[in-house]
């Protein structure tokens, strides 16, 4: 399983312009967290979500813009995993935003296709050679070296340039899988507008090479969270220990947990693990999100 997941894993500021076919849709809250299988809180706020296109260095991204529908709140980024933007991360983008923030959930592939690059993620099959082929280029086109850091800068930019955000506070970024380092990489490459970043099931937080996202530390200014799998973590113990020293030495509050589910429990779509059982763990998952809802009313008040 874990090498299976694995396969997932390795593979300034831009001008930016929404569409003019972007389409609008006022939405209750409480209807989004029904969707998405999860519990929400007792103050969730009705929502506005709008797709739009982000002028970007490399080309136009295609978004999705969610936030409350009345007053102005902190920004916040979202990374997908590596099956891109789809109806899942907008359950989670619309999930967030009735917490009070104004989410970006962009499409990180936009380089090479329009979301949704897969049709079916809980279908999809790691042990299936053609099916992870699909994934190599997607992956490469957001982490070819510089490419995550010019995308997080114009995400940034339009985040803040949208009227329903509070830019006197800072703006928080979650990543799934894929997007775990890419959080870092943004909480980095944007320090001065990231207040907390949060990683979950992150693939490839450490790595012997000299880019590797834990060594990045010393240039955040963030709170972090970072949320590791119980199979990743068997896989590369020491990734936990040197992620802690590595915050801790730059002086970074960082918090880290190991959960006792698989890669990829936080996303309800995901693919059955190879024996079958579902990786999505929904009582893991609710306490995840009570991690990252913590972790934005510390970090972005």
């Amino acid at each position: 399983m874990a090498d299976e997941k694995r396969q997932e894993h390795d593979a300034d500021q831009a001008p930016v312009d929404p569409s003019r076919r972007e389409f609008v849709s006022t939405v209750v809250a409480g209807l989004a967290v029904a969707a998405s299988g999860s519990a929400g809180s007792a103050a969730e706020l009705p929502v506005t979500e709008k797709s739009v296109e982000v002028k970007m260095p490399d080309g136009v991204c295609d978004a999705v813009f969610i936030y409350p529908t009345s007053g102005t709140h902190p920004g916040v980024l979202i990374w997908p995993d590596a099956f891109g933007l789809r109806p899942s991360m907008r359950d989670i983008g619309k999930r967030i935003a009735a917490e009070g923030y104004a989410v970006l959930v962009p499409n990180p592939f936009y380089r090479v296709a329009k979301a949704p690059v897969v049709a079916d993620a809980s279908s999809f099959s790691f042990s299936n050679p053609a099916d992870r082929a699909k994934l190599q280029p997607l992956m490469t086109s957001v982490n070819t070296p510089g490419n995550a850091e010019k995308d997080a800068a114009a995400y940034v930019a339009f985040i803040d340039a949208q009227p329903q955000v509070n830019t006197s506070n800072k703006i928080g970024t979650q990543g799934y899988c894929m997007g775990g380092p890419l959080v870092v990489r943004t909480a980095a490459a944007v320090p001065n507008r990231i207040g907390a970043g949060a990683s979950f099931h992150g693939g490839g937080l450490v790595n012997d090479t000299p880019n590797s996202p834990h060594l990045l530390a010393p240039k955040i200014k963030a709170r972090m969270y970072f949320g590791i799998a119980s199979n990743d973590d068997k896989q590369q113990p020491d990734a936990k220990d040197k992620l802690r020293e590595a915050f801790a030495a730059a002086k970074v509050p960082a918090e880290i947990d190991v959960y006792g589910s698989l890669h990829g429990w936080c996303v309800p779509d995901m693919p059955k693990s190879a024996d079958g059982a579902p990786i999505y763990n929904k009582p893991d998952a609710e306490k995840a999100w009570a991690k990252l809802v913590a972790l934005y009313k510390t970090a972005l008040a």
